[in-house]
């Protein structure tokens, strides 16, 4: 999986991204993670159909209540399938990074001196966000000031709006534009093991009651206690995540703001109400990918040093390219025939010619731009 499609606003740092089907699909770096994820997921439902739903069939007739039960199991697995894919291969809110610092940044004006770039970088500065200011930072990696509730990620080495954590389980940071599918993976994950605990147990109910004891029962079908088992345990992470992120949304905080700021005992400026919070998770317009991850590579011109010493550029005749070196060379050299010239004249007939002075009367740094051949030696009388 690489990238080939060439991106607008990315550098190569930001490549460490993964990318299908043309930029499609964007995967974090540690996308081979999803392999663990899917096995995890897939293993104990394949176990529950061939051995819990395929026998309830049988033990539920008369009725299609078997039947809907099997149903049930993969639709409903197929559906998480889809939630971790979309969570993993999502824009998670990457922020296009600059290809070199903001000029407000820099001090670039038009009046402005060398000196000018190089005073110390401001790493802060306040912004109002519903009334109250908040402070964000300038990123070094990404040269940019983040925007509110953003943050850069190590691992994907992007700035992420509304960063909430990168999640290992599904390779990929949890942004503003993914949020609402890992919360929809995680919660339907911890419904799946909630049905998959019941219709175990279930199972192990009628096949007790069958043999009499839940020995025998157990005996009978070690797969339905090992599926209880798996889902109990399982149930623990994905089931108190839930609920974590329940209270995380009721509040509008992330998890990265929740670990941060977790001692300062102040109220989040983003906080709404409850049901306004939910509304905004849920119901909110998902805004379109800041990154064309199809388009071809824009390069932007890195700006150039600002200097106060004009170059004057020469047009030589004959078009060969000279180095400032050999210019100077060439006029020391003209300078000195010039001088020997002149000595070489005889200067006995210059009243009749009305001057008592040389014909040439131009400045002898003039002969260091090719103008040499304006003047013509004279021969000696």
């Amino acid at each position: 999986m690489v990238s080939y499609g060439p991106m607008r606003g990315l550098s190569l740092d930001e490549m460490l991204l993964k990318f299908l089907l043309g930029g499609r699909l964007i995967f974090g770096p540690d996308a081979k993670s999803l392999i663990i994820t899917f096995t995890l997921i897939l293993v104990p439902v394949v176990l529950f159909c061939v051995f819990v739903a395929r026998n309830l069939v049988h033990e539920l007739q008369p009725g299609s209540a078997g039947y809907t039960i099997l149903v049930i199991a993969i639709v409903f697995t197929i559906y998480v399938f889809l939630l971790l894919l979309s969570t993993s291969a999502k824009d998670p809110g990457i922020v296009p990074r600059n290809s070199h610092p903001p000029e407000e940044v820099l001090g670039y004006e038009s009046s402005a001196s060398v000196e000018a770039s190089t005073r110390p970088l401001p790493r802060t500065k306040e912004v109002l966000v519903n009334g109250l200011p908040v402070r964000v930072k300038y990123c070094e990696t990404c040269m940019l000031y983040r925007p509110p509730r953003c943050s850069h990620c190590s691992v994907c080495d992007n700035c992420v709006e509304r960063f909430d954590h990168h999640c290992p389980w599904v390779g990929q940071c949890i942004g503003k534009r993914n949020y609402r599918c890992f919360f929809l993976f995680v919660s339907s994950t911890a419904l799946l093991c909630v049905f998959v605990f019941s219709i175990s147990a279930l199972y192990l109910k009628l096949l007790m009651d069958d043999s009499g004891t839940i020995w025998k029962a157990i005996k009978e079908s070690p797969a339905a206690v090992a599926l209880m088992a798996y889902c109990f345990i399982a149930l623990w992470f994905v089931g108190g995540l839930t609920g974590f992120h329940l209270y995380l949304m009721g509040t509008n905080q992330t998890t990265y703001e929740n670990f941060r700021y977790r001692g300062d005992n102040r109220n989040s400026v983003y906080n709404r109400g409850c049901i306004s919070n939910f509304l905004e998770v849920f119901c909110s317009r998902i805004e379109p990918s800041k990154i064309n991850f199809r388009g071809y590579v824009q390069e932007e011109a890195s700006k150039p040093p600002r200097s106060n010493v004009q170059e004057t550029e020469i047009d030589i005749s004959d078009g060969d390219t000279r180095i400032k070196v050999e210019d100077d060379l060439d006029i020391g050299d003209d300078i000195m025939k010039i001088s020997q010239r002149r000595n070489s004249e005889e200067v006995g007939d210059v009243r009749g010619r009305g001057s008592d002075r040389s014909p040439i009367g131009r400045s002898e740094v003039d002969f260091g731009f090719g103008l040499e051949s304006h003047f013509t030696s004279r021969p000696s009388y």
